[in-house]
């Protein structure tokens, strides 16, 4: 199991991509994250979004969402919290960014196709089909992660 430390620093870059970054003291690289967290956010509208997908207004959400941006945020988000995992001394087993990688993966289909698709005849949107889109990526990493830590062990 990871240390206390690095799961600290997971968590805060969940909370604010750049914050694990900060509280390893890797400044630079912690604000530059932050900026580009803050520069997505406002360009692809996505408290905007947030708070009509919470209130359920799917099509609304929908409208305001400007995917040309929002699909660079899975990618800046689970970065940032690989980054600063590793940093904390975290991941240190062969390919365990997998998990991280294939849930950014997933995440940045699921809001491609967060506009169209539906399940069970439900227009998710793209903040719950996006989040539900972990699931599958975080299942396909570490079962890849098993995988090739058996076949290729380091």
């Amino acid at each position: 199991m990871a240390n206390k430390d690095a799961i600290e620093k997971l968590l805060w870059s969940i909370a604010l991509p750049g914050f694990g970054q900060l509280l390893n003291g890797k400044y630079i690289k912690g604000i530059v994250l932050i900026f580009l967290e803050f520069l997505i956010n406002v360009q692809g509208n996505f408290n905007k979004v947030i708070l009509l997908s919470f209130h359920g207004e799917m099509e609304k959400a929908i409208q305001q969402a400007d995917f040309q941006w929002l699909m660079f945020y899975p990618c800046l988000y689970f970065f940032a919290m690989w980054d600063a995992y590793k940093d904390a001394g975290g991941g240190k087993k062969p390919y365990s960014f997998l998990p991280f990688v294939f849930s950014a993966y997933f995440v940045t289909v699921g809001t491609i196709y967060s506009s169209k698709l539906t399940l069970f005849s439900v227009l998710l949107g793209p903040i719950w089909l996006p989040i539900l889109c972990v699931i599958p990526g975080l299942l396909v990493g570490f079962l890849l992660q098993r995988i090739l830590r058996k076949k290729l062990p380091i």
